[in-house]
C-alpha cells in the first residue's frame, strides 16, 4: 500500500507537467555526461540510439494512457494535418527553441552578468551546433564526406532556418557564403533601440562546429558579425570552403 497522501487535482496536474521538465532535463545530462566521459563524437553516436529508444518508448506509453493512435511510430494527428499546419507547427517549435536559449542566457546574465552568460552560450553552442548537424544528416540521411552541397542542404533544416530569413551566394565549386539576411534577435533589439548583440564569438564556434560535423573538410571564415560592422543588407556572414 502506498504510504504517501493522495494529491489533489491541481498539484497532480502540476506534478505531471514538471515529470515531463525533469525528462527533458535528465535526457540532456546524460547527454552531457557521455560526452563528459567518452568525446562529443562518442556521445552523439550513442544518442542516436539511445534517443530513437526513449522517444519510442515514450510515445508508446503515454499514446495507452492519452487515447492517440501511433501509425509506424508516429502519432497519426500528425498524419492528419495537412502541410500548412504541420509547417505553423514546426514554426511554432523552432520560435519555442529560440525563447528556451533567450530565457536561458537572460537568466545568467541576471544572476552573474553578461560576460559569463556569453561564456555559458558559447560553451552552449560548441555542443548543441554539432548535435544539430547530426540530427539533420539523419533526418536526410546525408553523407559523412557531402562536400558543400551537404552543407547547405543542412543549413536549410537548422531551426535557425524556420525564424531567421538567410541566404546563400556561391563563389564557385569550392566556396560559397551564407549570409543572415535578417536576424530575429537582432532585429528585435534594433526595434528597441538597443546595440546589436555582439555575438561573432559564439558564431564562430556555431558556425565552424556545424560545417565540420557535416564534412570535416569544410573549413569557415567569418566574413562580418557584430559587433564587426556589416553592409545594411545583412547581419553576419560566413564563407565555407571545401579544403
Amino acid at each position: 500500500m502506498n504510504a504517501w497522501p493522495k494529491p489533489d487535482k491541481k498539484l497532480l496536474i502540476r506534478w505531471i507537467m514538471d515529470a515531463a521538465r525533469r525528462t527533458l532535463v535528465h535526457y540532456g545530462l546524460w547527454l552531457r555526461e557521455v560526452d563528459h566521459q567518452f568525446g562529443l563524437p562518442t556521445a552523439l553516436e550513442i544518442e542516436k540510439e539511445a534517443g530513437d529508444a526513449s522517444l519510442a518508448i515514450m510515445l508508446n506509453r503515454l499514446s495507452k494512457v492519452l487515447g492517440f493512435e501511433l501509425k509506424d511510430g508516429v502519432p497519426a494527428a500528425l498524419e492528419a494535418m495537412d502541410e500548412d499546419r504541420l509547417t505553423r507547427l514546426l514554426d511554432a517549435l523552432a520560435v519555442n527553441w529560440l525563447a528556451n536559449d533567450g530565457v536561458w542566457f537572460q537568466a545568467v546574465e541576471r544572476r552573474i552578468g553578461m560576460f559569463d552568460a556569453k561564456r555559458a552560450n558559447d560553451t552552449c553552442w560548441t555542443r548543441f551546433s554539432p548535435f544539430e548537424a547530426s540530427r539533420i544528416k539523419v533526418l536526410l540521411d546525408l553523407p559523412d564526406r557531402g562536400g558543400l552541397e551537404a552543407l547547405k542542404t543542412a543549413l536549410g533544416y537548422r531551426l535557425y532556418s524556420r525564424v531567421n530569413v538567410q541566404e546563400v551566394v556561391d563563389e564557385g565549386p569550392d566556396s560559397f557564403v551564407f549570409r543572415m539576411v535578417d536576424c530575429r534577435v537582432q532585429s528585435a533589439r534594433t526595434r528597441k533601440g538597443l546595440e546589436e548583440y555582439p555575438c561573432k564569438s559564439v558564431g564562430v564556434v556555431e558556425y565552424r562546429t556545424f560545417a565540420e560535423t557535416v564534412d570535416p573538410r569544410i573549413r569557415t571564415e567569418c566574413v562580418g558579425c557584430p559587433p564587426d560592422d556589416h553592409p545594411g543588407g545583412w547581419y553576419c556572414a560566413w564563407r565555407f570552403s571545401l579544403a
